[in-house]
């Protein structure tokens, strides 16, 4: 196949109304929905036509003033987002308020759904918590479990719009929802403002094969809009990319909009791949110009080390070091956020500009 060839696009994806039917059908096959099956006609035909016509998203407003083009038609559901954003960054930037900490449970693992058996990082989380609450920190707690046993709980794939032109990447994230291909419920227009609103971010993960388990690379991969994304949607008119590629060629400033954020990292693996997936996550956090609260607040180790899972949550019981090292990180992480919030713990590299920002 020749370059050109290849050029020419990837191979369609647009579905035929006998195909799309049968797909979108196949969420009824409930026998409760059978007597049903005039109203499933009814909202098929409404769905195809939403489908067909690829209308992404149904309702629009003027963006108005502060945009580049206050006249473009902006998603409604865009804007909830930034409205959300923008206030957890006041609540972040008050000095009156309590500062926040937000521990994410990384595991998928929980009671609530097969294997019906809650996960070690789960306790691992609940260890740290009142580490924070004794020490005056309001804590949230963001638990991507959720993803696999909660109804509508969905992080859709990043579509990596960034590599096309950095501004096409918006902030918050603009590709969803999309409402013609039935990507709703996404649920990162609620995790954007919780990141926001935290003075300090604690990551508790297990190790699934030498990587984080795939909900929490989901939210981490929508994250790259927090770390140089465009602000202004209207500045791309939607995702138009050759807008976004004449942007960049000018100079585009890449905006750090989490920078400054402390950070601890705890992962406990069974048998290989902890120390690998700390570093992981301690160089994603890095890059995004958050701050690591130091060497106790990033943990990796083992729990039952090569022994049976089917006693692993004996050997966390009997491993009174890890669970103390793992409250250490939280106490390290809250000392660290305690000294920069009085102004007695600054970013070294603070005022220095970077050569190479992407």
């Amino acid at each position: 196949m020749t370059d050109a060839e290849i050029r020419k696009g990837m191979p369609p994806v647009k579905l035929s109304r006998g195909e799309f039917e049968q797909r979108y059908k196949g969420q009824f096959v409930d026998p409760a929905f059978a007597p049903l099956q005039r109203e499933l006609d009814a909202i098929t035909e409404a769905a195809w036509d939403a489908y067909s016509h690829s209308r992404k998203a149904p309702l629009t407003r003027k963006a108005g003033a502060g945009f580049s083009d206050p006249d473009y038609d902006i998603a409604i559901d865009w804007l909830d987002a930034r409205a959300r954003i923008l206030q957890a960054q006041r609540r972040h930037d008050d000095a009156n308020e309590t500062p926040r900490i937000l521990i994410i449970n990384g595991s998928a693992r929980s009671e609530h759904t097969c294997p019906g058996e809650m996960s070690k990082t789960w306790r691992l989380v609940k260890l740290a918590e009142p580490v924070f609450v004794e020490m005056g920190f309001a804590v949230d707690i963001l638990d991507l479990s959720r993803l696999a046993s909660e109804f509508g709980k969905t992080i859709h794939p990043c579509k990596s719009c960034v590599s096309t032109a950095m501004p096409l990447c918006h902030w918050p994230c603009s590709c969803y929802p999309n409402y013609s291909l039935g990507q709703t419920d996404d649920w990162m227009n609620e995790i954007y403002p919780l990141w926001v609103a935290a003075h300090g971010i604690l990551i508790v993960t297990p190790v699934n094969w030498y990587h984080v388990p795939s909900g929490l690379k989901a939210m981490i991969d929508r994250m790259v809009c927090a770390d140089g994304g465009n602000p202004d949607p209207t500045s791309t008119h939607g995702k138009k990319a050759d807008e976004a590629k004449a942007l960049e060629l000018k100079g585009w400033p890449y905006p750090r909009h989490l920078a400054g954020r402390h950070f601890g990292v705890v992962v406990h693996g069974d048998a290989v791949g902890a120390e690998g997936v700390r570093r992981g996550l301690s160089d994603w956090l890095t890059d995004m110009q958050l701050i690591s609260a130091g060497r106790f607040a990033e943990l990796d180790g083992y729990v039952g080390y090569m022994e049976p899972y089917a006693t692993a949550h004996h050997a966390l019981d009997e491993d009174c070091e890890f669970q103390q090292e793992v409250q250490n990180a939280a106490r390290a992480l809250g000392n660290a956020v305690r000294l920069a919030r009085s102004g007695h713990l600054q970013e070294p590299g603070r005022g220095l500009a970077d050569p190479n920002p992407k």
